[in-house]
């Protein structure tokens, strides 16, 4: 059974390195292992997979050994942890406003006594019934994790809450749209000093953090505090600028 590069990174107190993809291009995997990357984050809420295509990619992630941070496009109980079946290491939910949805998210992914994730021993995450399913309890609980995302003002008011709850793993603040929102509000806060009221409370609390930066300059600022999760490098941004490389050389040698 595989052991979470996230998670030993986080708990080596060093930050973990992700890149990100939403779209079907299993060569991106082999390349960001490859190159020491600890996780892919795979974004199924704003892009479209089918079942048999994140089986397929979460088996190329098990082939080369990095981990798979899934944002799935549900919040269904048996849909959740059938990505973990999979061989998901860890689950992102987005636009989580309060704690009882964290708590009831925990419940569903979470094996007893954490939680009340059913069990199916026979994924890619037991080897397909070839380990034990007390060896499969006994990792998942260990090796995967669950991150809800602060998108929205209600959801930053109830941070501090979500972070308290047992089995939740992390935050991680969506800056677009708690960015949006935010500046909606009649005495909204700057996006960055949410992130950094984020990053207190996981502290306070043990749990780990991040937010997607934008710009380096985000990258800087989540660094200094001590963000554990860092996204950078996303499938078609590295695209247009390969492509707008690419289009500048024939441009310059025709």
């Amino acid at each position: 059974m595989r052991k979470s590069k996230i998670l030993a990174k986080v708990r080596a107190g060093q930050p973990a390195r992700l890149a990100m993809m939403g779209y079907f291009i299993p060569a991106f995997v082999a390349y960001a292992a490859k190159l020491g990357f600890d996780g892919i984050w795979l974004d199924m809420e704003h892009h479209n997979f089918d079942d048999r295509e994140v089986q397929a990619l979460l088996a190329f992630f098990h082939l080369y050994d990095i981990d798979c941070l899934v944002r799935p496009p549900t919040r269904e109980k048996p849909r959740l942890y059938r990505y973990l079946e999979d061989g998901a290491t860890g689950l992102i939910i987005p636009h989580v406003n309060d704690a009882e949805t964290a708590r009831d998210l925990v419940q569903s992914v979470k094996f007893p006594p954490v939680g009340d994730r059913g069990i199916h021993g026979r994924g890619l995450d037991a080897n397909f019934g070839l380990d034990t399913k007390d060896a499969l309890v006994e990792n998942a609980l260990k090796e995967t994790f669950v991150v809800v995302q602060i998108e929205t003002p209600q959801a930053l008011a109830q941070a501090e809450q979500m972070a308290a709850i047992p089995g939740l793993d992390g935050l991680y603040v969506g800056p677009a749209d708690l960015g949006l929102r935010l500046k909606l509000q009649p005495d909204g806060i700057h996006v960055n000093k949410a992130i950094a009221q984020i990053a207190a409370i996981c502290r306070q609390h043990g749990k780990m953090w991040g937010s997607l930066a934008a710009t380096e300059e985000d990258l800087i600022l989540h660094r200094d505090l001590d963000a554990t999760l860092q996204v950078w490098g996303v499938d078609a941004r590295i695209l247009q600028a390969g492509l707008t490389q690419a289009w500048a050389d024939l441009e310059r040698v025709l």
